[in-house]
């Protein structure tokens, strides 16, 4: 029954996650479900763009990536900062982007991330148009301004009325390929900039900002197996897309998971450039729930192991302890006087003087108090259930000769070796 009902939760743990991967992870569908084509000043919007007052008339048949139109102006939005479109290309498939900051002449710096981090992009990829020269930077923010040492560093300032004082921080570029080393714990991540080419090594401010100001040339794709069914949803053509849309979407979530607890725990001191598209607070806050439930119940679990493993060792130990007593009590021709640990220790002056090694022990020299010299044999860690000691003491306490020593007492204290001695 219990394998039926486990049977029955997988199949229905596998559609479920087949239609998300099919249908959710990967985005909108492609195709033709667009909206046909409208202008934002001189520029031509087509699939797979549109103007967001445009896709809301088309409802659910849009399936391309929402532009805005502000004041002639068109804008590629994002999460945090946008960018302007300067220029597209339907027949390279190519999109020229800038930092809209910039484009105000206002003394602003960039705030816009790359466009890949852009979570509405659904199924659509974009990639540099120029996939030899992906070149990064990271804006930062720093409390304590940086002095001129500090090569990595290059100020984002550009003119004397620059957000960039004390009051605001100062503005820096970063290279993404510094050290963590070299991230000043004074500074909190901004935005991860893309720019052209990539080396910003020696220039100057003036030179960083004249590059930004070309925009970036982006090139857009889509899966070459994806197809629109009639209900608008992506379809996949082959089966290694399907386990691939999955496998994506499996670590998506992976991603979401670590970036939310990363993001919540060390926000604003990392470079890694995984706090551009950080989750949001309550994602985050969930995230982490997650992980403290995790992480108790581990520990409370491995508190309960450890808890059994004792208690059964102590129980092993008493029921090796309880079997040697009860058989010491049965001889009654030779009945051993029982010692303490500490008494033999003190006769044996702290097992200094050895007589000798045997197969079962080391055999120290001890004196009693009557002043009769005792030979106390130390055995070795019992086996199995104490057999072995018991063996050696039958065989012993059984044998009556004027050659051979005679058994007088013993010890058995839980873990500590077993003990008995012989005068």
């Amino acid at each position: 029954m219990l394998r039926q009902k486990l049977a029955s939760f997988c199949l229905l743990l596998l559609a479920l996650l087949s239609h998300f991967g099919l249908h959710v992870a990967t985005g909108r569908g492609i195709g033709d479900k667009h909206c046909g084509s409208t202008f934002c000043g001189n520029l031509n919007i087509s699939f797979p763009f549109g103007l967001r007052t445009q896709t809301h008339s088309c409802g659910s048949n849009f399936n391309g990536v929402e532009l805005v139109c502000e004041n002639n102006r068109t804008i590629f939005p994002m999460k945090k900062g946008n960018f302007l479109v300067k220029h597209i290309s339907y027949v390279n498939q190519t999109i020229l982007l800038v930092d809209a900051s910039l484009e105000d002449d206002n003394c602003s710096v960039p705030h816009s991330s790359s466009p890949w981090l852009n979570p509405s992009l659904g199924v659509l990829g974009l990639n540099r148009a120029d996939m030899n020269d992906r070149g990064e930077i990271y804006v930062v923010n720093c409390k304590t301004k940086m002095n001129n040492s500090s090569a990595n560093y290059i100020d984002a300032s550009r003119c004397s009325t620059s957000p960039s004082d004390a009051a605001n921080g100062y503005f820096y570029f970063l290279r993404t390929e510094a050290a963590p080393s070299d991230f000043h714990p004074s500074c909190t991540f901004e935005a991860l900039v893309p720019i052209t080419p990539s080396d910003i090594t020696g220039l100057s401010t003036f030179d960083i900002y004249q590059r930004l100001l070309k925009g970036t040339q982006f090139k857009w794709y889509f899966p070459n197996d994806a197809k629109v069914g009639d209900d608008g949803w992506q379809q996949w053509n082959s089966v290694s897309h399907v386990v691939g849309s999955l496998f994506l979407g499996l670590m998506y979530g992976i991603s979401l998971y670590i970036r939310s607890n990363t993001a919540l725990i060390l926000h604003g001191t990392s470079i890694e450039g995984y706090f551009v598209d950080a989750p949001s607070r309550g994602v985050q806050i969930f995230c982490v729930t997650i992980t403290g439930i995790i992480l108790a119940r581990t520990l409370l679990g491995i508190s309960c192991l450890a808890v059994l493993i004792i208690r059964k060792l102590r129980r092993r130990h008493l029921s090796i302890d309880d079997l040697i007593e009860n058989f010491l009590q049965s001889q009654t021709n030779f009945m051993p006087i029982r010692y303490s640990y500490a008494e033999l220790k003190r006769i044996t002056r702290g097992f200094k003087d050895k007589l000798g090694q045997g197969g079962y022990g080391t055999v120290f020299k001890g004196k009693l108090r009557s002043g009769n010299l005792v030979a106390v044999k130390l055995l070795k860690e019992s086996k199995g259930n104490g057999q072995d000691f018991i063996n050696e003491v039958a065989t012993i306490g059984r044998i009556h000769h004027v050659n051979v020593v005679q058994l007088i007492g013993f010890c058995v204290e839980g873990k500590n070796k077993l003990l008995f001695t012989i005068s």
